[in-house]
């Protein structure tokens, strides 16, 4: 589908030209999301920054994730949460843990730049595809919280099955594909490698 994260963020960019209203902010997903919102940004003419997310993991199951948290909000399965019996208790610990961590990357991230005016503008979310939508539920809510004037999320792929959830809680949720069958985020890319820590904070100080 996609070549590289380049080319499916040029293409997502082309998408949210037509369909977000402006003044706009580009929130970038560390780490790959932030390389897909570099053209997202630069179509919208738009600050870039980051919004950080961290999944909480499942007692003894740390990959199964149980909700999520961005700065100073969190979200959980809560069906998960329950079928599993996962303590309250356990849940402010892995809450705390993750929030500490939020803090330090966005702070690794950003660095010295000030974050941009989120209040009475267009927040537009990127990643370079959803799979469970977990950190992007978290992502969405902590820029509700900023008082913005819509909330978009704006990602490559995506199931079609999160489309009602993810919409619920999105202005608008705009997608390159949106398939039935869904395996993974990567296999919609010919070359997905890894980002590192030090390509999204060039990818942030470019936009300066």
């Amino acid at each position: 589908m996609f070549r590289d994260r380049d080319e499916a963020g040029r293409r997502l960019g082309e998408l949210v030209r037509g369909r977000v209203e402006r003044p706009a902010v580009v929130l970038g997903v560390p780490r790959g999301g932030v390389i897909v919102a570099v053209p997202v940004a630069e179509a919208l003419q738009a600050p870039l920054d980051v919004v950080v997310p961290r999944k909480l993991g499942a007692p003894g199951n740390q990959e199964l994730g149980i909700g999520a948290v961005a700065p100073g909000v969190v979200v959980l399965n809560d069906d998960l949460v329950r079928r599993l019996g996962v303590s309250e208790a356990y849940i402010e610990r892995e809450a705390a843990e993750q929030h500490r961590e939020v803090e330090r990357r966005t702070s690794a991230f950003r660095g010295d730049r000030p974050p941009p005016e989120i209040a009475g503008r267009t927040v537009v979310i990127v990643d370079d595809g959803v799979a469970t939508g977990g950190t992007v539920l978290a992502s969405i809510a902590w820029a509700r919280a900023q008082g913005p004037a819509r909330v978009v999320l704006a990602v490559p792929v995506l199931p079609s099955s999160l489309l009602p959830k993810l919409g619920s809680v999105a202005d608008d949720v705009l997608s390159l594909a949106a398939p039935r069958l869904f395996g993974s985020v990567g296999e919609w890319y010919d070359r997905f490698p890894q980002v590192t820590d030090e390509e999204v904070r060039a990818a942030l100080a470019a936009d300066d």
